[in-house]
């Protein structure tokens, strides 16, 4: 399984952690100290739409999934998440369009 990836190559106006809050998400570390982002669907924890933003030299991209629900055990980050499908991929166009707003 792997995340819906978003390409962000341009020049933005805003840093990426920024333009991420500028989509409704919030930024979350984990007990490790991992930075990603979430944005809750329904005000409650979960589900919850889950972003990694990975730095490159042209940029930077954006890795997105749905977390359906919180792990079942507590040594263990495996969780009921989606990958694709109409929801994450309506999600991801969300971003996409939101974060092209802020190019130059």
């Amino acid at each position: 399984m792997y995340d819906m990836k978003i390409s962000c190559t341009a020049q933005y106006t805003l840093q990426p952690h920024m333009l991420m809050r500028r989509c409704g998400y919030a930024e979350y570390k984990n007990r490790q100290g991992v930075v990603s982002f979430v944005k809750r669907i329904r005000g409650i924890e979960f589900p919850r739409f889950h972003a990694y933003i990975e730095l490159a030299t042209n940029g930077f991209s954006i890795n997105l999934h749905l977390d359906q629900k919180a792990p079942i055990y507590k040594s263990v980050s495996a969780h009921g998440g989606e990958y694709d499908g109409p929801v994450v991929e309506r999600e991801g166009e969300r971003i996409r369009t939101t974060v092209e707003q802020y190019g130059l």
